[in-house]
Parts: C-alpha cells; structure tokens; sequence
C-alpha cells in the first residue's frame, strides 16, 4: 500500500477494539496543530464506521482511508 498522504503523526490502536481507538484518536487530535494531518492505524473494523463518523461530527477532514490484511488506516486532517 502507499500512503496516500504525508502524515504529521501517528496513532496505532492496534489490538484495541470499540470505543477504545476513537477515544485515543479523540486524545491525539487535542494535542496536534489545526491543519496537521494524524494517521491511524487500527485492526477493529468497527472504526470504519466509528472514524468517518467522529471526522463528520467533529468537522475534521478524513483525507483517505485503506483496509488490508485485517489493518485499517486513516489519514485525518485537523479542522
């Protein structure tokens, strides 16, 4: 896989399951720069639906997002 954007940081939720990832990822974006983009990596495929949806609500940018081999990853811009 390629990485669709340069990340500025990193969160791996890997091994976490629902609400776990999103609550880290709800941690880790208080902490970095409006504009700066945070990749996520997870294995919970609840946060296919969970991250899209906290992106929505929170007016963050989802810039891409990829599933393989059971890992999910997510490119978010902070808004």
């Amino acid at each position: 896989m390629t990485k669709p954007v340069d990340a500025d940081h990193h969160l791996d939720t890997s091994g976490l399951t629902c609400p776990e990832p999103v609550m880290l990822l709800h941690n880790k974006i208080r902490d970095i720069a409006l504009g700066e983009v945070l990749e996520i990596l997870a294995t919970d495929p609840a946060t296919t639906r969970d991250i899209p949806k906290f992106c929505n609500f929170l007016g963050h940018e989802l810039l891409a997002q990829d599933d393989a081999d059971g890992e999910y990853r997510y490119w978010v811009r902070k808004a």
